[in-house]
């Protein structure tokens, strides 16, 4: 009985995954698109000119916190800990529960929380303070070519508070992931870019583009109230079923066995600068890629550090998107390898990979096809004008080429920061890229301007995404390089096929608002059809389990119509001449709705359970009893024991 157990128990893990992701994907996707209305509202009142450029130079300093601080290294470092911090509450008696016991204990989680938050915010409290006073000698640095430098120190000194409430929004965000709370950490960024549009339409006239530099700092600290009441009710509190009067007997019980189990020594879970650097090192190295691009941008004509921004912005909602699978199932990846299960960790990352190349792939084919009618649906107005939307829609073509080593970038990292201690090979395959996307960048910026650029970033993360995918199968997790890499290049050449297909259709229509949204079915719908003729097994496998889920579905809806009391047969559509002993479902198409008839499991278990002996007459053997429908009359019992 111990394997439909851990069946049961895969497949309610698995329905989590997949609501937990389906949840933090909706509330990304809102937070790009309200990221795409605030890149519209700057866009249509400052446009693409050297004041946009000073205010994004100063805007570096933001993005390059939130990567550190929310999206990477925080959450890579801080999730572990709470995990195990949670591991050690479990086998912590309850205060409410065994009082006497817990003098002295202290709660993991607590004691985390009290031991870093406090060193936390005084070193990023700190390091903004010194951010804001050095931001001359910050704004030389990153752009020595800038035509309105003292408009770019006035914007990074307001963007400097974002060091600090970025950290803790990050520590925040990443207590609540490892609690299992994934709503208030995906709703930052939805905040985040509301507080940014807002204060743009009210200061904009009176303080210009130095009103967009306020609406970040107003969006930073936006981002903490909103995880504010989930953090202080879930991880800063023992949990609720521990003060609950119904299960104070059964946790006594639960201590009884758990005095048995081996204590782990100390309360704080240590995090020292072993754990902190390779993480640290390797999300500055995949920052500074940004970094490069507006240093070598900077001596450009104005606007290209614009043009540069547009497109990126757009390009790389389909990889964030994409990454939302791995956020949500990086916890199961880091207990399998915790547990030392790498085969299960194994499976759980080459799934992550294909889902998240599907996903960004035909994204990027979407990009491709659709580049100058999206760009023009989003930003052609006001400032920014026909020529801005030419050169933005081809520069984001050219970043499209490197969407798929962003993402499995950011999929392969977290096998290697799983463990106790993270090593280096990251961060050294980062700086690899990271030297190639300078060296082409410097090499190609004087001939092909912002497209050099764009090429150089795009050769860089894929060259680093091969290394990581190589080191891990090398030094971690077996992974089958040969056949992803085959699987991964069907996909790329479906994308192709996806993308010629979606630029004819967007050179023939006439409507922006119509092409675009007819491209969200035209692409997908011709992506589908060439893996599949490609014999790509990975898209024949998921339409196959969104076809199983949509039948479960209609399956579920189908036993809660009205007039249906009680308990249902789990299948409806077997005849009514139906042969004596046949089993429900087994129709004129002789399939179940869920797509199961060949899983010994699914029949034996039904059968299994309504299957019983009769004690008068030992040695007979099991007589299956038929599941009826309550709401059908039923026949009078017998009484004389003879009958049976």
């Amino acid at each position: 009985m111990a394997a439909p157990a851990r069946e049961q128990t895969s497949r309610g893990a698995e329905r989590f995954v997949a609501r937990a992701a389906a949840v933090t994907a909706m509330l990304t996707a809102c937070g790009a698109l309200f990221g795409l209305v605030r890149d519209q509202t700057i866009a249509r009142l400052f446009g693409a000119t050297g004041a946009t450029d000073a205010f994004l130079v100063a805007w570096t300093v933001p993005e390059v916190a939130a990567t550190l601080l929310i999206e990477d290294a925080m959450a890579l470092v801080l999730i572990p800990a709470f995990s195990l911090a949670l591991s050690r509450r479990q086998v912590a008696p309850a205060p409410a529960v065994e009082p006497e016991l817990s003098q002295g204990a202290g709660d993991p989680v607590r004691a985390l929380v009290a031991a870093t938050a406090p060193r936390l915010c005084a070193a990023l409290a700190g390091a903004a303070l010194l951010l804001a006073l050095a931001a001359p000698w910050i704004v030389n640095l990153l752009a020595p070519g800038l035509t309105h430098p003292a408009l770019a120190v006035d914007c990074t000194r307001l963007t400097a508070l974002t060091v600090l409430t970025f950290g803790v929004a990050g520590y925040l965000s990443a207590a609540l992931r490892a609690h299992r709370s994934f709503v208030p950490p995906a709703a930052i960024y939805v905040a985040y870019n509301l507080a940014i549009i807002g204060t743009v339409l009210v200061a904009g006239d009176q303080w210009g583009v130095r009103a967009a530099a306020l609406g970040v700092a107003a969006g930073s600290v936006l981002m903490i109230l909103v995880q504010l009441p989930a953090f202080s009710r879930t991880v800063a509190t023992w949990p609720r079923a521990c003060n609950h009067p119904r299960n104070r007997r059964r946790l006594r019980l639960s201590l009884a066995r758990r005095r048995r189990v081996p204590r782990l020594g100390g309360a704080a879970v240590p995090l020292g600068l072993a754990v902190l650097a390779p993480v640290a090192l390797f999300t500055l190295t995949r920052q500074a890629q940004v970094l490069v691009e507006r240093f070598v941008a900077s001596s450009l004509p104005p606007g290209a550090i614009s043009h540069l921004n547009y497109a990126q912005k757009i390009a790389q909602v389909p990889m964030v998107l994409s990454l939302m699978i791995c956020t949500v199932t990086f916890p199961l990846v880091a207990r399998a390898m915790a547990d030392g299960e790498r085969e299960r960790a194994r499976r759980r990352v080459e799934r992550d990979l294909y889902l998240a190349g599907l996903v960004v792939l035909v994204g990027a084919a979407y990009v491709v096809g659709y580049a100058p009618t999206l760009v023009e649906l989003l930003f052609q107005r006001g400032a920014f004008d026909a020529d801005d939307t030419s050169v933005t829609a081809s520069v984001m073509r050219v970043y499209a080429i490197g969407l798929l080593g962003h993402s499995l970038t950011g999929a392969l990292v977290r096998p290697f920061f799983s463990v106790a201690r993270p090593t280096w090979y990251p961060a050294l395959a980062m700086l690899g890229g990271l030297l190639l996307t300078t060296a082409v960048g410097v090499a190609t910026a004087r001939h092909w301007g912002v497209y050099g650029i764009a090429l150089a970033n795009a050769l860089g993360i894929t060259t680093t995404a091969a290394l990581l995918l190589r080191g891990l199968s090398r030094r971690m997790i077996p992974l089958d390089v040969r056949r992803m890499g085959a699987g991964l290049g069907r996909l790329v050449a479906a994308a192709a096929v996806a993308s010629a297909a979606g630029a004819v259709a967007a050179h023939l229509a006439t409507a922006s608002l119509a092409a675009a949204a007819y491209g969200l079915c035209l692409v997908p719908t011709v992506f589908a059809a060439a893996a599949l003729a490609l014999r790509a097994p990975e898209v024949a496998d998921l339409l196959g389990s969104a076809g199983g889920t949509a039948r479960r579905a209609a399956a579920r809806a189908a036993r809660r119509l009205p007039g249906r009391a009680g308990r249902t047969p789990a299948h409806s559509d077997t005849p009514s001449d139906a042969p004596p002993g046949s089993h429900p479902g087994d129709g004129p198409a002789g399939g179940h709705l869920d797509g199961h008839r060949d899983d010994p499991h699914r029949q034996a278990a039904p059968r299994a359970a309504n299957t019983s002996r009769d004690p008068d007459r030992p040695g007979r053997a099991p007589r299956t009893r038929p599941v009826r429908d309550d709401a059908a009359p039923r026949p009078p019992r017998r009484t004389d024991p003879h009958d049976h």
